[in-house]
């Protein structure tokens, strides 16, 4: 066995195999993979296996087809079967819901070039005649779509490796992972150790164990999952043809042609945890034992849906492990409070995303950073606060819900709340709905009573009319927003000014009060993060940034090391923030504080140290929603009694409180970009109007690669978007964001944030097209229908900003 290495893979299922397999095709051969058992134990053995393409996220979908794609070619490759079989899926709709899902997913599928559209019943009755399909609205066929054997696609990534010259030890334990003073890596063994730079643990269902040898707790929870295979069908075996896959998921199951007769599994509501203080060791190729009254309602649907099912005894049922995230997606990518360590755990669809997984950990680690953002998938979105009962809370939910659609700007309870302000109680008896942002709770919308649930679908919900009130509320008078949510940052010391320049592209403000907008660039050259910087003293900086990116962009800060005695600490917990905003802002908070608040005493984008109503705050004059408008930080143990003078201020003049949605349709109007949605690593800064905020002629993280790319000509163009009033009003519903944009037909880009523009009376849309024309009339897929839309000019409210400096 190597005593050294580039990277050490632990974990021998499928996807232990395709990143071994990537990191030796992107160039690294000296890597090795160690299996505590023989290869596809634990979870990849028993898999279903079943195969798709198309995911609500594009960047997953692009993973998927890659993932299918990639079979036949390491077929072909390695000589060893995958046993693919592209049966094609049927997905079916029952509900209107499910219907917008399938008919916004197939206009995605038509701007993306991917194979996926509506056919016929006449269609579908021929494709496969044994499905019932009365009371179905639509159904769509991915018939790219199928299955593979587990076993068979495990040992091509395996042989594709060795091939290359990567090395796989089976029966090769690790028994422990130590970080050397370097960043490198020990690797302990009872065959021996490996030195090697990078860690990448893809344990399955032992990734908690593994993680644990490091120091790290992952989020992680295993439960049962049962599935059965049918005894042999006749009308199936006299087709003599392979039948499509069924996806009925208002069904709450999956059924598909196996052998002469059906596959049929389910995530049942009577749901099992297993293993919640550890995997055993001596778990390998075991199943548990079959429990299949649990998953009986759900199969009398599929019976229901598929009458044959119903006709033929059980042949075998497979009563297996699987471990899942909070959320069921992977947690993905480096540990950001560690040097080279590389987390892959918590697969669900692993046969539908190992090849895109392994590809994007094989680029993460060879070339640091991803082709795509794939922020839904990384590990940074989880923090300390996802202990052990919310992810069982959250793993139940996501469990018992795996097919029910999450609809645009959902808001799921379980486990919730985890992490709460002082003024959380006060807020909640003002009527606050809360929604949940990096374990923070912070207000969406007020509604007029305590307790009051807000409804989620596509259309338009109960809260649509309480947060134009608030919109409307804070463009007319005033509005009191809690901002605590986001991350905030000190940085203090001699080479402060240094260092913060030397890790964002623009120049940090020479003056005491001054503050700037400040991008952080990727390894790409994309836009990794965008931040407001602002100098509170002549060593004294304050960051403040989007808050579900903290620990996300600590890896990028960690890049540059801190000049002596200069310290760089996150504020979040200990300090709170509110943003008044709106034309009566100046007049609400003058009459709690001796500072004046005169445009020439505090102009747009200056800070002062101030008091407010007797608290001591970090005043700073911005304001997300493009209007008059003052962000005020304080200490957490104040942030009730600041809260309570500003809204008593408030009521003098008919303000009050504003929740985030208010906030984002604000923004909207204005046409800010948000991090996460119009900025990300794909996107490079002259595509979303950034560029000017890079000063080339300075040192900074990535320079090099902004500098290969700053004079290319924009691959797409962040705009604004009206729709027209009439062809919403028919659908009952706004752009919410990943809608299609087309041309005469012809796909050229896509929706990033949407929703109603309050103070402007419009349904907007923020989008990315290719070669955007002022004034020209385009497409959105609104519910995967098209609405008629117009590439607007300047932003719809105050386009010249006269109101965000007044």
């Amino acid at each position: 066995m190597k005593t050294h290495a580039q990277a050490v893979v632990i974990g021998g299922g499928v996807i232990g195999c395709s990143i071994l397999y990537h990191l030796a095709k992107l160039g690294w051969t000296d890597v090795v993979l160690l299996e505590r058992d023989e290869l596809t134990s634990g979870s990849t053995w028993h898999a279903a296996a079943n195969i798709h393409g198309l995911h609500d996220n594009t960047n997953i979908s692009r993973l998927q087809y890659y993932t299918m794609n990639l079979y036949e070619e390491l077929e072909r490759e390695t000589g060893q079967g995958c046993g693919v079989f592209r049966s094609g899926y049927l997905y079916l709709a029952q509900t209107e819901a499910r219907e917008h899902q399938l008919r916004l997913q197939a206009a995605k599928a038509k701007n993306y070039g991917f194979d996926f559209a509506e056919i016929s019943r006449d269609e579908a009755e021929r494709l496969h005649p044994l499905v019932d399909f009365n009371g179905i609205r639509c159904i769509m066929l991915e018939p790219e779509a199928g299955k593979v054997d587990p076993s068979g696609v495990t040992m091509a990534y395996a042989a594709g490796a060795r091939q290359r010259g990567a090395e796989i030890h089976r029966h090769t334990p690790v028994t422990a992972t130590e970080q050397q003073p370097d960043g490198s890596w020990i690797v302990r063994t009872p065959k021996g150790d490996i030195h090697t730079q990078w860690v990448v643990n893809a344990a399955g269902l032992w990734g908690r164990e593994v993680a644990a040898l490091a120091g790290l707790t992952l989020p992680l929870q295993p439960t049962e999952h049962q599935y059965f295979v049918t005894e042999r069908i006749p009308e199936i075996a006299a087709m003599g043809r392979l039948l499509p896959s069924v996806a009925d998921r208002d069904g709450e199951y999956y059924l598909r042609h196996e052998g002469d007769g059906l596959l049929i599994g389910a995530y049942e509501k009577d749901m099992r945890f297993w293993a919640e203080d550890g995997t055993p060791q001596d778990f390998g190729h075991d199943l548990f034992p079959d429990d299949l009254e649990r998953i009986e309602p759900n199969v009398m649907r599929a019976i229901d849906r598929v009458p044959v099912a119903g006709t033929a005894g059980i042949k075998r049922v497979i009563n297996g492990p699987m471990i899942w995230s909070p959320d069921s997606n992977v947690l993905f990518g480096p540990v950001p409070e560690l040097s080279n360590y590389f987390c892959c755990n918590g697969i669900i669809p692993g046969f539908s995303q190992s090849g895109g997984m392994g590809l994007m950990a094989a680029q993460w680690m060879i070339e640091g950073e991803m082709q795509y953002d794939l922020f839904p998938w990384d590990i940074a979105r989880f923090g300390s606060w996802a202990d052990k009962a919310f992810t069982k809370a959250k793993v139940q939910e996501v469990y018992t819900t795996r097919f029910a659609i999450h609809f645009p700007n959902e808001e799921r309870p379980a486990g919730r709340p985890v992490r709460t302000r002082p003024v959380y109680d006060m807020q909640k008896q003002m009527g606050a709905v809360f929604g949940l942002n990096y374990g923070w709770e912070h207000p969406q919308w007020f509604a007029s009573e305590p307790g009051v649930t807000e409804t989620a679908g596509f259309k338009r919900q109960n809260w649509w009319e309480p947060v134009g009130a608030e919109a409307r509320m804070l463009r007319e008078k005033a509005g009191i927003i809690d901002i605590s949510n986001f991350a905030k940052y000190r940085c203090k010391g001699p080479g402060a000014e240094d260092w913060l320049n030397a890790v964002f592209a623009n120049n940090m403000p020479r003056e005491v009060g001054r503050s700037c907008l400040a991008p952080l660039i990727g390894k790409r050259g994309g836009i990794a993060g965008d931040f407001t910087v602002t100098r509170l003293g002549e060593d004294e900086f304050w960051v403040i940034g989007s808050g579900m990116a903290e620990r996300f962009h600590q890896r990028f800060f960690k890049q540059v090391p801190l000049p002596e005695g200069t310290v760089f600490e996150s504020l979040t917990e200990a300090v709170c923030g509110f943003n008044v905003a709106g034309p009566l802002s100046r007049d609400l908070l003058q009459g709690l504080t001796n500072s004046s608040l005169a445009t020439k005493d505090f102009p747009f984008m200056r800070s002062a140290r101030i008091t407010l109503a007797g608290v001591d705050c970090v005043a700073l004059r911005v304001s997300f929603t493009g209007d008059l408008g003052w962000e005020l930080h304080c200490a957490e143990s104040d942030q009730v009694r600041l809260y309570e003078a500003l809204l008593e201020a408030g009521r003098g003049i008919g303000a009050g409180p504003v929740g985030a949605r208010a906030l984002m349709s604000l923004r909207l109007e204005k046409g800010y970009g948000s991090w996460g949605r119009e900025y990300s690593p794909e996107y490079w800064p002259q595509e979303v109007g950034l560029s000017r905020l890079c000063k080339m002629d300075k040192d900074f993280l990535n320079r090099d690669a902004l500098a290969e790319i700053m004079d290319k000509p924009a691959r797409e163009s962040l705009v604004i978007l009206a729709l027209e009033e009439a062809d919403v009003m028919a659908s009952g519903a706004d752009a919410t964001g990943g809608e299609p944009v087309f041309r005469d037909g012809v796909g050229i880009g896509r929706v990033s944030s949407g929703g109603y523009g309050y103070g402007v009376n419009m349904s907007l849309a923020l989008a990315s097209l290719r070669d955007p024309k002022p004034g020209e009339q385009v497409e959105v897929m609104v519910l995967g229908q098209p609405h008629r839309a117009t590439v607007l000019e300047k932003p719809p409210f105050d386009p010249d900003g006269l109101r965000l400096r007044a």
